[in-house]
Order: structure tokens, then C-alpha cells, then sequence
């Protein structure tokens, strides 16, 4: 079985407007039918948390949903429309959106996957987490599947 890289950035939002929602959605929906690729976890404790945080969601229900259904992208955005107590609200999504468009990550992180990308670390193009992650997805893909 073929596992696959999460290959949408987080700097895609779907029609609610939320960024890295069609990225959470398709990493949890690979890993519950096992085919997320190695390294990645299905919610991880950066984007995926901020997401599900601020929408007022849990990561249980989340996975448990996904599991559950296999919904597409819509269905599944409809579903959080539908959850009792979930913020869809446009100032809600905008402070979440601003809050993943200024993250960046640390020294350390930002280093690894710039070299690892093969990219002068000294000379970053980028500083931003979108980004870089960005890179180190298209690097995993490349090791993955071309290389």
C-alpha cells in the first residue's frame, strides 16, 4: 500500500475561509484509512491544534467523524458547521487565519528543512511556517516518490 504526502499547503482555506482545514482534513482522512505517510502525524500539536481549537472542536470528534464517514471536503466542513458550540463566525476565522499566516518556526526547525530542501540555510527565502512546510513536503514527496 502506497502512503501518500499531504501534499495540500496550509495556506489553502476551503469555501468556510479557514486556512489549513483541507489540510487537516486530508491528513486525517489518509491516516484513517492508513495511508499517511510516515512522519506525519494525523493532528499535530501546531496548525492542526490551532485549527481545531479555535473552531471549538476536539480532536476526538474530529478523527472520530473522519473515521466514522470518510466525508469529502465539503461534507466535512458542513459537519463543522453543524457541531454544537463550533465558532465559524468571520472574526473567529480571520484571527485564525492571520494567527497561521505570521507563525514561524523556530531556529532549529526552520534550519532542518531548509537543508533538507537544499537551500542555503544562511540565505532563507522565507522565514514563515506555510512556507517552509511547504518545502519540506515537496522535499518528503521528492525522497518519497522520484528520487
Amino acid at each position: 500500500m502506497n502512503k501518500i504526502v499531504p501534499l495540500i499547503s496550509s495556506g489553502v482555506a476551503g469555501p468556510l475561509g479557514v486556512l489549513h482545514l483541507p489540510r487537516l482534513w486530508l491528513k486525517v482522512s489518509l491516516a484513517s484509512v492508513g495511508k499517511l505517510a510516515d512522519g506525519y502525524p494525523a493532528i499535530g500539536k501546531g496548525f492542526d491544534k490551532m485549527v481545531i481549537d479555535a473552531l471549538g472542536l476536539t480532536e476526538d470528534a474530529v478523527t472520530g467523524y473522519i473515521d466514522e464517514h470518510h466525508p469529502t471536503y465539503p461534507q466535512f466542513e458542513e459537519w463543522i458547521l453543524e457541531q454544537k458550540g463550533s465558532k465559524t463566525d468571520a472574526a473567529t476565522i480571520e484571527k485564525l487565519n492571520r494567527a497561521i499566516r505570521g507563525y514561524n518556526h523556530g531556529d532549529a526547525t526552520r534550519q532542518s528543512i531548509l537543508v533538507e530542501a537544499g537551500i542555503d540555510e544562511d540565505k532563507p527565502p522565507f522565514l514563515d511556517a506555510i512556507n517552509l512546510n511547504n518545502l519540506d513536503d515537496w522535499a518528503t514527496f521528492h525522497d518519497a516518490e522520484l528520487d
